[in-house]
């Protein structure tokens, strides 16, 4: 077939036909959104001490019964130890006086062997309080979160397989169903493992919905409109979801009817299968001309123009091309090492991305409020991001915000608890400057790669932005050793992947590389020496190509 922008340019670049597909496309972003992040809430801990049975205790032993202990320099009551009842019951029955006549110090202490009570000031359950997730067991939710990213990586490795075999229309709307079903079935989970099987399938459905849609609407859509698609559309929808989690999460403190509230907004995506269509270029790639042609045509309707008799030219079969792979990444020097670069790049800023995003519910104040301000974070982000990307350098600008993330999360450990409105702020503002390095880092390494290994290394470092989010809620977990260790480890992991990026080649104004030869003529730390040699053999034979610019580059997708 011929070339199908050239082929479909008589749609126009905007008009019904593309304005109505781009906000149908768009909300199905905000189904990922609020499913996305909810264990902030279903798998917070709340304020808890051990349960004291209903035993004959004066109100002095009731009350001096959970031994105090320092935690970050505040005294606080112990969340996983009594003194001994049967001691403590003993002392009452005799008499005794706690702090007067028995040295609290000097008693036995003992796990909270009858469960924990737990405050129900912002929830009245979930599955730390359901199944007991608190001490020995703490470490289950980072577990339980990072089954959700585990099915990321997952969701990620087949949903482009089943997309390319089953059309991308038919995959967005079974992802839509699967996540529905599967975060229905985990509301009804009868133990911690169940929840976390699920949890797996709830990750692999929704990314295969992200990415699924997210190819759909830039095979669907104008280059004017895909452009708009790819650098804020879909992040701004996925935005709208994330603000509205707290929300549903303020007015529904159970977590059983939580999610099953948020399954069954998936209902209202099946009106849109009448209206969104499938991708004609994936049609005419499995030999579908005719229905092709007839998306087509109905578009021009919509458009109000005239489309030819004939849409779709057939013109001379191209030669078959080389298919690369990963193995063709690590054959050159040059390529390993910038791939390399790009993995860590990628790790740290989702570490710190989604390690902020999982904490709101671990910060001072209503968590709420803190989880919604995350998210309203993200908003100016991404706008500007797009902006930005116009017109200044990738390398300066992805490592200035790298900083701006890492380093403000360095200072929230001198800031004392006084002022933790203060440590907000710097959080909410370290918020900002991932999800900046987050959008940016996307389309500075689609323009390193060349076109014949674009798909190999984006996928690459798709899989270790996995790895990273995985990492994530383990590292906030570290918070329970000392609050301010998981802002030290986020921050200085942040900077040192700043500094790694500044030997990365910059790609302002330079064509994107087609072939393995044009990406290694890049200037950085891994680039060949073909410039060094030139100057020293006194600038004879051939300098290094320096192409001219074509600054549109926010066409291209992650």
């Amino acid at each position: 077939m011929g070339d199908y922008d050239e082929d479909t340019a008589f749609l126009g670049q905007t008009g019904p036909y593309f304005w109505t597909t781009f906000f149908l496309l768009n909300t199905v972003f905000v189904s990922t959104g609020f499913n996305g992040l909810y264990i902030v809430f279903v798998g917070a801990a709340p304020k808890h001490h051990c349960l004291i049975p209903d035993v004959n205790l004066t109100e002095d032993w009731k009350n001096a019964i959970i031994p105090h202990t320092i935690v970050d320099g505040e005294e606080v009551q112990s969340q996983c130890s009594r003194y001994r009842l049967d001691v403590v019951r003993n002392l009452s029955a005799e008499g005794y006086v706690p702090g007067r006549d028995v040295n609290l110090t000097n008693l036995e202490k003992e796990g909270c062997l009858d469960g924990w009570n737990y405050s129900k000031e912002n929830y009245q359950s979930n599955i730390v309080t359901e199944w007991d997730l608190v001490c020995d067991n703490e470490w289950k939710v980072p577990f339980a979160s990072s089954t959700l990213f585990v099915g990321y990586l997952v969701g990620s490795l087949i949903s482009g397989q089943l997309s390319d075999r089953f059309g991308r229309k038919k995959v967005v709307f079974i992802s839509l169903a699967a996540q529905c079903v599967s975060v229905l079935l985990q509301s009804f989970s009868h133990s911690w493992r169940m929840f976390c099987i699920m949890f797996l399938f709830v990750g692999a459905s929704q990314i295969s919905i992200y990415i699924s849609a997210f190819v759909l609407g830039t095979e669907l859509l104008s280059k004017t409109m895909r452009v708009i698609f790819t650098t804020l559309g879909a992040f701004l929808f996925y935005c709208i979801g994330y603000m509205t989690l707290p929300w549903i999460a303020y007015g529904i403190r159970e977590w059983r009817t939580l999610l099953a509230v948020l399954s069954t907004t998936a209902v209202v995506y099946i009106p849109l299968w009448w209206f969104i269509p499938e991708s004609p270029r994936w049609l005419i790639t499995q030999g579908r001309v005719d229905e092709a042609e007839a998306i087509v045509r109905a578009a021009a309707r919509k458009n109000k123009v005239e489309a030819p008799p004939v849409i779709f030219k057939e013109t001379e079969a191209m030669p078959a091309s080389k298919t690369y792979t990963m193995l063709d990444i690590l054959k050159s020097k040059n390529i390993r090492c910038i791939t390399l670069m790009c993995l860590i790049l990628w790790m740290a800023i989702n570490i710190g991305y989604f390690g902020l995003s999982l904490n709101t519910s671990n910060l001072s104040g209503n968590p709420f409020m803190n989880c919604f301000l995350s998210a309203t974070s993200e908003v100016p982000a991404y706008v500007v991001s797009t902006w930005l990307l116009k017109k200044c350098p990738r390398r300066a600008l992805l490592s200035s915000f790298l900083v701006i993330g890492g380093g403000l999360l360095l200072l929230i450990q001198f800031i004392p608890d006084s002022l933790q409105y203060v440590a907000l702020a710097l959080e909410m503002t370290g918020k900002f400057g991932f999800t900046m390095a987050f959008s940016i880092v996307y389309i500075y390494t689609a323009e390193i790669y060349p076109t014949v290994l674009r798909n190999v290394g984006m996928g690459m470092c798709s899989s270790a932005a996995r790895i990273g989010s995985i990492t994530a809620p383990y590292v906030i977990y570290l918070g329970t050793y000392n609050k301010v260790l998981p802002y030290i480890l986020m921050g200085s992991l942040t900077i040192a992947s700043s500094v790694v990026n500044f030997f990365l080649p910059e790609t302002l104004n330079r064509d994107l590389p087609e072939t393995v030869e044009q990406m290694q003529e890049c200037q950085g730390l891994c680039s060949g020496s073909k410039k060094k040699k030139y100057v020293e053999e006194g600038g004879r034979g051939n300098p290094p190509i320096q192409r001219e610019a074509k600054p549109d580059v926010q066409t291209l997708t992650p």
